[in-house]
């Protein structure tokens, strides 16, 4: 079982749907219990992280703790965002702490827009579970004004450039995070989804 956290920062629906199209069995909560029964767990999210991490304070604690005893964990967009030590969106906010790093603007650069939106090519390194048997030309949907800086030695991190070599993804052992909307990618994102599932339910099966 799969459960998405729904912590109140939208975007539900749309990985609720994803999830479901491949066939995962789905719960959706912020229950506690819930979230300790879970063979892996979701954290989506848009908008400003600084009011996400507001959002998510009551139940932060229950998520580092399932975190830290090994549940797959997959933070989308700015669920992803939330996974660093704090952001600077919207005032300066503590985050999870689960992955070293901070969440700051993207650089204003000469021909950039901002926000970051559409369609970018991911460059994958070696040992992402969740992207490592992508087709090549794999591009993913973004939509985002802030970007995690990433300072963390055991982190994996997929880039795409825009302006700079912008963190899309990240992997630290069973934490996963993605700045892309799988759910919105079409069948590269939908094969990113499928990866974290058959992760979680190693040893049971199909999802």
């Amino acid at each position: 079982m799969l459960v998405i956290i729904d912590y109140g920062v939208g975007n539900v629906r749309s990985v609720i749907n994803a999830f479901r199209y491949i066939g995962c069995e789905i719960v959706v909560s912020c229950d506690p219990a819930e979230i300790r029964r879970a063979d892996g767990l979701i954290l989506p999210g848009v908008g400003a992280s600084g009011y996400a991490m507001q959002k998510v304070a009551p139940i932060a604690e229950v998520i580092k703790e399932q975190a830290a005893v090994g549940t797959p964990l997959l933070g989308i967009c700015v669920g992803y965002q939330i996974l660093f030590d704090e952001t600077y969106e919207m005032g300066t906010f503590k985050c999870l702490g689960l992955i070293r790093g901070k969440v700051i603007p993207i650089p204003a650069a000469p021909g950039l827009a901002i926000p970051h939106m559409g369609w970018n090519f991911v460059n994958i390194p070696e040992g992402m579970t969740l992207l490592e048997d992508m087709r090549p030309g794999r591009h993913f949907a973004f939509a985002h004004s802030f970007y995690a800086d990433i300072d963390d030695p055991q982190a994996a991190v997929a880039t795409t450039q825009y302006g700079l070599d912008l963190p899309a993804a990240v992997q630290k052992n069973n934490i996963y995070g993605c700045q892309f909307h799988p759910e919105k990618s079409a069948a590269d994102g939908l094969r990113f989804l499928k990866n974290f599932a058959t992760l979680c339910n190693q040893g049971r099966g199909p999802c």
